[in-house]
């Protein structure tokens, strides 16, 4: 086994834990807010705000590490034009990423409350819900379009 293959395949499994994590929380969210209730709500968020701090902010950190060790072992230019857009699309993930954990934490903690004092999900649920889903439609997108760039490598 060379170094290259072994980057690569962390570089492949990293990237999947990274779309299949988001996507897996993706569903599980949106199973958990179509239920309605704060119970089932809180205990997905609990589960949910775990799994990005374990797989999620792993992968984040692995990406870029593995993907540069790359493109020295492939003798690309960090400036190739393709590369230049993924890394862009990374960073559009990013910034979309980081305030979804942060509104998961508010999503999770809303529902808690709302179990303890025996109520329904608050307004400020409904917004905050609203934004997650919201900022979930870029950064996937995002996540695909970088997926696309690594196989096609165009020549833009």
């Amino acid at each position: 086994m060379t170094a290259y293959f072994l980057v690569k395949l962390v570089h492949i499994l990293s990237g999947a834990v990274l779309f299949g994590t988001g996507a897996g929380i993706a569903f599980f969210m949106l199973r958990a807010h179509a239920s309605r209730d704060p119970a089932t709500v809180a205990a997905v968020a609990r589960i949910v705000v775990l799994a990005d701090y374990v797989f999620t902010a792993t992968a984040v950190v692995v990406q870029p590490i593995s993907g540069l060790m790359l493109i020295a072992l492939q003798g690309y230019s960090l400036m190739e034009p393709w590369l230049m857009v993924a890394y862009g699309l990374y960073a559009l993930t990013g910034l979309c990423w980081l305030p979804v954990v942060v509104i998961q934490i508010r999503l999770k903690r809303l529902a808690e409350q709302a179990v303890a004092d025996g109520s329904e999900l608050p307004p400020a649920y409904s917004r905050l819900y609203r934004l997650w889903f919201a900022l979930g439609w870029p950064a996937f997108a995002a996540v695909l379009g970088i997926y696309w760039l690594m196989i096609a490598k165009p020549d833009f």
